[in-house]
């Protein structure tokens, strides 16, 4: 019985973003001006835009996400938050939101289909996982007190999350730009790894 053969396309989209998941590693464990600069939006719209059936969009994004957040969470913080952060559902869910944004804006690989898609992406991101920031108990960072749950406070937890969404917003198009201007090229130069 002869083994299956390995779509190329598949294989350099999948080591693209295995790469790019990796470089989360070194800034993990980094409070400070790069806190949030992550390449995972990135990594949610170009599994996205490029693996064309549904559940490769979103399946192998996630896997990448969780394969990371797992070695971070196991050998960069020695399992101090056990196996997963407590809030993680909600940076999943946001996760999720990124790459359906990505399926839906992402019809035509462009500069401005990626920016505009990245943009906004972040801004759902951000709405999401600081919602659940929100309920669980967001800090005032000026006080260290747990805020009540009212209006005034899920408004000022934005506020707080804005500079690491800014960072994710950055992390964001920096990422796709190389990860979509790198798989582009190599779709120009090699006519394998265009859809059939």
């Amino acid at each position: 019985m002869s083994a299956q053969k390995i779509n190329p396309r598949f294989a350099i989209l999948a080591i693209i973003m295995i790469a790019v998941a990796a470089l989360r590693i070194p800034n993990a464990a980094q409070l400070g001006p790069l806190s949030n600069f992550t390449p995972i939006g990135a990594m949610g719209l170009f599994g996205a835009a490029y693996f064309s059936k549904s559940w490769k969009a979103f399946g192998f994004p996630l896997f990448t996400l969780l394969a990371s957040d797992l070695i971070i969470n196991i050998f960069v913080y020695n399992g101090q938050y056990g196996i997963m952060y407590g809030s993680w559902y909600w940076v999943y869910g946001g996760f999720v939101a990124i790459v359906l944004l990505g399926r839906l804006f992402i019809k035509k690989v462009s500069v401005t289909s990626v920016l505009l898609t990245g943009i906004g992406s972040t801004l759902v991101y951000w709405l999401i996982v600081d919602f659940g920031v929100f309920l669980f108990g967001c800090t005032d960072i000026t006080t260290g007190q747990t805020m009540d749950h009212s209006f005034a406070s899920l408004i000022k937890c934005y506020a707080q999350g804005a500079p690491y969404m800014k960072n994710f917003l950055i992390g964001t198009l920096l990422y796709s730009s190389i990860m979509f201007g790198a798989f582009e090229w190599m779709k120009s130069k090699n006519s394998f790894l265009q859809l059939a």
